[in-house]
């Protein structure tokens, strides 16, 4: 019986989360953890999770920043798309979407500083 779909994004989900975490501690085992991923729809999967909470969180950004992510989030589909079939560059694609998404979550970090 093969893996299902359901479980697949289950295991892009906490892929997601445990690289998130890696890239939030500046741990250099973040690279490494992407090289473990060997399989292009499970490099695909984790991308479509990465994809998932940068929109998410982007939603909540003040209209110019949002607008801002969403073509961050155009180009960064372009990259995946255009290296579609190559492990290396997915793992490109991977780490700029992990970045994204701390950049997402500093501009709220800021926000959340400004007074009233």
């Amino acid at each position: 019986m093969g893996v299902t779909s359901p479980d697949l994004q289950a295991e892009g989900a906490r892929r997601a989360d445990e690289f998130l975490a890696l890239l939030t501690a500046d741990d250099p085992a973040a690279d490494a953890f992407l090289e473990q991923v060997t399989e292009v729809r499970d490099l695909v999967f984790l991308g479509a999770a990465l994809t998932a909470i940068a929109r998410a969180e982007g939603r909540a950004l003040p209209t110019a920043q949002r607008a801002q992510a969403s073509t961050r989030q155009v180009l960064l589909g372009q990259l995946r798309d255009a290296q579609r079939r190559e492990p290396a560059g997915l793992r490109t694609w991977l780490r700029r979407s992990g970045e994204e998404i701390l950049f997402i979550r500093s501009l709220h970090a800021a926000a959340a500083r400004l007074p009233g």
